[in-house]
């Protein structure tokens, strides 16, 4: 302690040399009793705190192995307990398998029995109206315990009452999910487990969502489940699926018009454009034929007034009233150039209606080629062994074939249509030209 003091008095010796006011002996031992006296008073609380903080951790301490102890008395307890309980339980089985017997071989056909049911009814229509009955039928499959007299009893009622519902044909109100999702409840005929019908669709029961579907496409007969509703007869036809919503998926897969028209791609519709366009020249066609056949019909009743509106009046205008029967070669080659220039108008666009009936099947030609073309490409990307890569390739050859020949026969039969009335209607000229030279070389006077 000494020592701490001198090497304080030392270290304040600068201090106090550089002052202001230098200190006298007295003075300078004072203050170093008062600095001493501090530093033994916080020394002395600095060890008061020690002891205190000393104690204190003593004492947690002291806690913590009573809490320990406890812990390990009452782990020890449980232990013994669990013992005892297991003991008891192994007592408890060789018992319950003692007086078990032959119920556990019942207990194991019944659980099989419930287990191969739920699976035969996993996509049974039935499920829409009972809901509940597969997951009965899963407790009982899955249960680990010898059923009771009422689970038998349960059982044996959920068959009857699917055989009962199998053989039933009724109306009740169930939840429909429409071909835009939304879900609302409908008015529901049920046919036993074979089908069901909506307000406006068949319908489709999907296990995996447990609800009954309006398929997007519907296959015909509707109006007989209308009739059958309406009908107060005892007997009436209605539409059923025998093989229970296989055929209607089937039904839902199958393409229809439009999508065969789309696996065409790019030929297909240059196909169908021709074709429409071939129809519609051959409509304009027809219905010009048809108006100058009319007037020339009407002409023939009164060859005495020729008209101009007609092939068969401006030919006979050609002649004028009166005719020079002097020059016979002149009047014939007026009358041929007469005919001749009706011919054009009445054979027109015929050509071209036979140039689209040729082209339409080597266009669907070219698209078998290019779907050949695309289903080798498939099968050296993706290899042969999946049919489902090529269907795209092989849709296109097939359907471009089809509408080629589709488009080319009938244009073929409008052409031969339009060749043989507009044949007819110039053969017509030329007979009734031919009889007014005859006529007025006759000198015979002119009959309707």
């Amino acid at each position: 302690m000494n020592r701490r003091v001198l090497a304080f008095t030392l270290a304040l010796l600068p201090a106090l040399a550089g002052a202001a006011e230098p200190l006298s002996p007295d003075q300078l031992l004072q203050r170093i009793r008062s600095e001493r006296a501090a530093e033994v008073s916080a020394m002395h609380s600095r060890e008061q705190a020690f002891i205190a903080e000393r104690s204190e951790r003593a004492q947690l301490l002291a806690s913590a192995r009573r809490a320990l102890a406890t812990q390990k008395a009452e782990a020890e307890q449980l232990k013994a307990e669990f013992d005892r309980q297991e003991s008891q339980l192994a007592e408890q089985e060789k018992l319950l398998t003692q007086r078990v017997g032959h119920l556990g071989e019942l207990f194991g056909v019944v659980r099989q029995s419930a287990g191969d049911v739920a699976g035969q009814w996993q996509d049974s229509l039935l499920n829409a109206q009972y809901p509940e009955r597969l997951a009965r039928l899963k407790a009982l499959a899955e249960s680990r315990t010898l059923p009771s007299a009422a689970d038998l009893d349960g059982y044996w009622m959920l068959l009857l009452e699917d055989l009962t519902a199998s053989g039933r044909v009724e109306q009740l109100q169930l939840p429909v999910v429409a071909a835009d999702g939304t879900r609302t409840p409908q008015n529901v005929l049920r046919v036993g487990a074979f089908s069901a019908y909506g307000d406006d669709a068949f319908l489709r029961y999907d296990a995996d969502a447990a609800e009954l579907l309006a398929p997007p496409r519907q296959p015909s007969g509707l109006g007989q489940v209308a009739d059958y509703l309406a009908s107060s007869e005892a007997v009436a036809s209605l539409p059923i699926d025998p093989s229970r919503g296989t055929l209607l998926a089937q039904l839902q897969r199958q393409p229809g018009l439009w999508d065969r028209v789309q696996q065409g791609g790019l030929v297909g519709g240059v196909i169908l454009a021709l074709g429409l366009f071939g129809l519609l020249l051959a409509i304009w066609r027809m219905v010009y034929l048809t108006r100058v056949g009319r007037g020339v019909n009407a002409q023939m009743h009164d060859l005495s007034a020729p008209r101009a509106d007609n092939p068969l009046g401006r030919i006979i205008g050609v002649l004028g009233p009166k005719p020079q029967l002097s020059d016979l070669e002149t009047l014939e080659l007026k009358l041929d150039e007469a005919i001749l220039q009706e011919t054009p108008p009445l054979e027109k666009g015929q050509g071209l209606l036979k140039l689209l009936s040729a082209v339409a099947p080597l266009l669907g030609l070219l698209g078998t080629v290019t779907g050949m073309i695309v289903t080798f490409q498939a099968i050296t990307q993706g290899g042969g062994g999946d049919s489902r890569l090529m269907a795209d390739g092989i849709s296109q050859a097939l359907v471009t074939t089809v509408l080629g020949l589709v488009v080319a026969i009938p244009l073929l039969f409008l052409h031969t249509l339009l060749a043989s009335r507009s044949k007819g209607l110039i053969q017509l000229l030329e007979q009734q030209s031919a009889g007014l030279i005859a006529l007025h070389l006759s000198g015979a006077p002119r009959r309707d």
